[in-house]
């Protein structure tokens, strides 16, 4: 195997002065260099003419393909890259492209660095981002994962401090109304580090969201974002009933959620959503279906427990839906997207799910339930609520129909209430809550094990073959 390397070297703006003697000496030595022409000419002059340079402004697909043909001839070769290669940089596209083996990188500092080197803000503990792409648009509320500025506002949501790459299109200016639009405005402030190691070198620290967003950046630029209050605190006010100072990852009252008034039990009561959240059995990163989303608080809260996943939720109810608009802009859910319709309309449109609960249904139960058990992802789980044992019913039905294990847990609560200078229980309406797992496939020969949704396992003492009842009772 040759020993010929392809060398990716850090550059920053000022060029070839800023290379240290082993980066000049290595790129004076190439004969191929790669690069964007912003870079190609901060050091075009200082090569011979023998060198071929490459430019790979809207070509960087060929640039393995142009490493490669490099390498069988024997030529040495150079990427040039701003800053840290290995820090959202091209060094990861070419690893994954040739291989580790024929790359070798020699970093500039990074971009970010330098950017709290000059702000004198620490950058350890900084989240890294990166929106220097295609043009991501502005921010809305219920952006999908899909949108250019997620991760950064996503970041913001978990971390002290965020640094982020920008670019033209999605600049400084275009974050800040992400984050004012995400509810930051008083819980955020934004750095801008605008052409580092130029002559025309400009900082700008610590502006307020709505002073950056009425303003334009010079391009190129780093931000750095830094939060005033702990991530996970409410700076919001909101409405109506007051939320703590520091939003619990779930169980929020019922009287804190924006609800349809008079009040008609559109709400998923705090002792049934806990333990249909349980029931979910949500990671950090889960995908979530909220079917039937009422005023939104049991996929509001599954957003919390998935903070890296994200919430796709549908009601068909307009008043409804505008209400769990308005909690989750209250509650800063930004990996939440909520859509007004009947389900199943534009569930086809959304990613497979690892959970899903079903808090209504507009009379497609039977359809919904097979089409939720077909989408799950494997070992996802079905939780539905029920109140009248006509649905409940139908759903056990179309359970044991798709051949999915299942179980059935009654919930019935009660809360004390004053009475003169005492208190009494006031009894809630029960609640069945459904859990199920998509079923898997089994030998046709080979009875399938009874499921335990509450463990994750099977049950106990009832092997493949036994004749004692499963929770689905076959």
């Amino acid at each position: 195997m040759s020993d010929l390397r392809c060398l990716i070297l850090g550059i920053l703006d000022d060029g070839w002065e800023g290379l240290s003697a082993a980066g000049r000496a290595r790129l004076a030595a190439s004969r191929v260099v790669i690069g964007a022409r912003r870079t190609l000419d901060l050091v075009a002059p200082h090569l011979g003419g023998e060198v071929e340079l490459r430019d790979m402004d809207g070509a960087l697909g060929k640039t393995p393909e142009w490493v490669r043909a490099a390498l069988a001839d024997r030529l040495p070769v150079t990427v040039l890259a701003t800053g840290d290669p290995l820090c959202h940089g091209i060094a990861r596209f070419l690893v994954d492209k040739l291989g580790a083996g024929v790359i070798e990188v020699l970093p500039a500092p990074s971009t970010v660095a330098l950017a709290c080197a000059r702000l004198n803000k620490t950058w350890q503990d900084a989240a890294i981002r990166s929106c220097h792409g295609a043009d991501a648009g502005e921010w809305f509320d219920g952006a999908t994962p899909g949108h250019g500025l997620y991760g950064i506002v996503r970041a913001v949501a978990e971390h002290s401090r965020v640094a982020a790459f920008t670019g033209p299109a999605n600049s400084p200016d275009r974050i800040a109304r992400a984050l004012l639009a995400a509810g930051y405005a008083d819980d955020a402030r934004i750095s801008v580090a605008a052409r580092l190691c130029l002559s025309d070198e400009a900082i700008f620290a610590d502006l307020t969201l709505a002073d950056a967003a009425a303003r334009r950046f010079p391009d190129p630029n780093v931000v750095v974002i830094d939060r005033i209050a702990k991530p996970g605190t409410a700076a919001v006010i909101p409405a109506g009933a007051d939320l703590p100072p520091d939003f619990p990852l779930f169980g929020l009252e019922d009287a804190a959620y924006v609800q349809r008034q008079p009040e008609k039990g559109l709400i998923t009561k705090l002792e049934a959503r806990a333990v249909s959240l349980a029931k979910l059995g949500l990671h950090a990163d889960s995908v979530v279906w909220d079917i039937g989303a009422g005023s939104g608080s049991v996929g509001l809260e599954a957003s919390r427990v998935a903070r890296l996943g994200h919430v796709w939720a549908i009601e068909k109810n307009a008043g409804d839906a505008a209400n769990a608009r308005e909690n989750a802009g209250r509650l800063r859910a930004t990996n939440y997207t909520l859509t007004e319709g009947r389900a199943p309309e534009g569930l086809d449109q959304w990613p497979d799910p690892d959970a899903v609960f079903i808090g209504g249904s507009g009379g497609e139960l039977a359809s919904l339930i097979r089409l939720c058990l077909d989408r799950l992802r494997p070992h996802g789980r079905l939780v539905m609520n029920f109140v009248t044992l006509e649905n409940l019913a139908t759903a056990t039905a179309a359970l044991a129909a798709a051949g999915a294990g299942w179980e059935v847990t009654m919930l019935s609560a009660a809360r004390s209430q004053p009475i003169l200078d005492m208190h009494r229980l006031a009894a809630q309406n029960p609640v069945w809550i459904v859990s199920a797992r998509k079923p898997l496939p089994a030998p046709s020969t080979v009875r399938p094990e009874p499921f335990d949704c509450a463990q994750d396992r099977p049950v106990e003492g009832q092997s493949q073959g036994s004749d004692k009842l499963g929770p689905n009772g076959n």
